[in-house]
């Protein structure tokens, strides 16, 4: 079973700091565009946006931050471009880790990682094992990720841990073999960059999340544009299925609790 509650069959606990943020970091392109500079200058700042979003969680109590890094998708794109791409993923791996773990941030890696390189897939473990340890917050980097692929590769895995309750599996059986089930499920969802989708991004994970959308793009998403996003969160009712009424309700009773 997973350790965390399915916001379809339990009520989580809606706490005023979300415990886990997940973001779609769009607009690295936009924004180099917008300096006639190439593609890939954006990319390199967004890694900076990254470091920053890292230290705001921490200081916030914000426990786990999820961010899109690359889809499955992305290998569609030119060929220079992923190429560079997985190099300034190499380089970051090279660069952050220490920084990760002497800051006590653990790093998770999640996505089909069997395309990458032998030499990124090492990096990757090494950057795992370092800061397996960590607990202030856990850093997951969705890299050659999508959210379909997440829910087939669980069903492929739970077929061949219970082929005898083959027809019978229930949602229990199934969340702990998604690449995240090490995570509750993010309370709120941010994308940047102005697009208002979720791109196949952990299709099962935001079955209840809030959803924010922000035109900034991704190298200029600070601090002061992350707290803005929890402040919307803070204003959200989270009913999970009920009235405002119930809502109201179960607050009052708690707080006599």
């Amino acid at each position: 079973m997973s350790i965390f509650k399915s916001s379809t069959r339990d009520i989580p606990r809606a706490a005023a700091v979300p415990r886990h943020i997940a973001i779609i970091m769009d607009g690295n392109g936009r924004w180099a565009k917008k300096r006639f500079l190439p593609r890939f200058a954006g990319h390199t700042k967004g890694v900076e946006s990254v470091r920053d979003m890292v230290r705001a969680c921490l200081e916030n109590g914000v426990e786990y931050l999820t961010l899109f890094a690359f889809s499955s998708e992305n290998w569609r794109r030119p060929q220079d471009e992923v190429s560079l791409l997985m190099q300034l993923f190499v380089k970051a791996l090279q660069q952050e880790v220490e920084r990760l773990h002497s800051n006590g941030v653990r790093l998770r890696i999640v996505g089909d990682l069997s395309r990458f390189d032998p030499a990124l897939q090492q990096l990757i473990r090494q950057g795992e094992e370092r800061t397996a340890g960590n607990e202030r917050l856990t850093l997951t980097i969705a890299a050659n990720y999508g959210g379909r692929w997440d829910i087939l590769q669980a069903a492929n895995r739970l077929a061949q841990a219970c082929p005898d309750k083959l027809g019978q599996w229930q949602e229990e059986d199934l969340a702990p073999f998604l690449a995240m089930a090490y995570a509750p499920e993010p309370d709120l969802f941010i994308r940047t960059g102005g697009e208002q989708r979720i791109s196949n991004f952990l299709l099962w994970q935001l079955a209840y999340s809030e959803f924010y959308f922000t035109d900034t793009l991704w190298p200029e998403f600070d601090t002061a544009a992350l707290e803005a996003a929890i402040a919307s969160y803070q204003q959200r009712e989270r009913r999970f299925g009920r009235t405002s009424e119930q809502l109201a309700t179960d607050t009052k009773g708690n707080s006599h609790a």
